[in-house]
């Protein structure tokens, strides 16, 4: 392997760089995933408990307290599972659906399936009908659009409906006086798979207060998947939109159209 630069003991080759550089992208997914959750302050906690594990058993040499410290450390790696666990969800979405790990690609390129290669890409006009008909006569809203991600638990929590995608369908289910018009749509291959979905909610610090449920419900689902969540509020009129954990507001029409045309389902 090509060597960098060499002086005294310390040998730099390419591929040191390349190590490098893969864990500072890791350190900063990692991050980027953890910064508006309470999470950080967990981490933080834990990581001052072992430095001073290692200076009373270390420096120290005081075995009695590093014993005791040492039984929170071993304990924290399994809570760190439990705690982390939104987070650890999270990272795993983000890879796994990577365009290279995709479905899609993985089952085509490494299972060598015999698949339909055909793109379904989604039907834009119904949504964008029916969220500005919505968003005119505030009437509050949560659709949820998938992607990779399988939604079949949350779309489970609701009514099963699996029609056409329609502006109808969706202003009629969220209607004021409709029995479904609580919670959320989820559509998958252009079709209005569930209504009246139970959604988690998101769990950030991060999050204004000002936000309400439905926001926090769209914010909630799209750091548990890869889905996107479009929320029309009930007070003002205004969409927003939900994707990859982070909520733009005050969408325009077509800007919404814009995000949606590079939905592939």
């Amino acid at each position: 392997m090509l060597e960098l630069f060499h002086v005294g003991f310390l040998h730099f080759k390419l591929l040191d760089l390349i190590d490098i550089v893969l864990v500072a992208f890791l350190l900063f997914k990692v991050y980027s995933i953890l910064k508006d959750s309470v999470a950080v302050q967990i981490l933080i906690g834990i990581l001052l408990i072992f430095l001073l594990w290692l200076f009373f058993t270390k420096a120290l040499h005081m075995q009695l307290i590093g014993s005791v410290l040492g039984i929170f450390i071993n304990v924290g790696i399994v809570g760190l599972i439990i705690v982390f666990q939104p987070e650890i969800r999270k990272f795993l979405i983000m890879i796994g659906t990577n365009s290279f790990l995709s479905k899609k690609i993985f089952n085509k390129n490494l299972l060598n399936f015999n698949i339909d290669e055909t793109h379904l890409f989604l039907n834009t006009e119904p949504i964008l009908k029916a969220c500005a008909s919505l968003s005119k006569n505030k009437t509050g809203a949560l659709i949820i659009i998938t992607r990779n991600t399988d939604l079949k638990y949350y779309s489970d929590s609701g009514e099963h409906i699996n029609a056409e995608l329609s502006s109808a369908l969706l202003e009629n289910i969220f209607f004021k006086n409709s029995p479904m018009h609580d919670g959320a749509v989820i559509i998958a291959e252009n079709k209005v798979k569930a209504a009246r979905c139970l959604l988690p909610v998101t769990t950030s610090s991060g999050v204004s207060e000002k936000l309400g449920t439905r926001h926090r419900a769209a914010l909630g689902i799209s750091e548990h998947s890869d889905a996107l969540a479009i929320v029309v509020s009930e007070e003002t009129g205004d969409i927003a939109v939900a994707d990859e954990g982070e909520l733009k507001e005050q969408v325009t029409l077509h800007q919404l159209e814009l995000i949606l045309q590079n939905i592939e389902q």
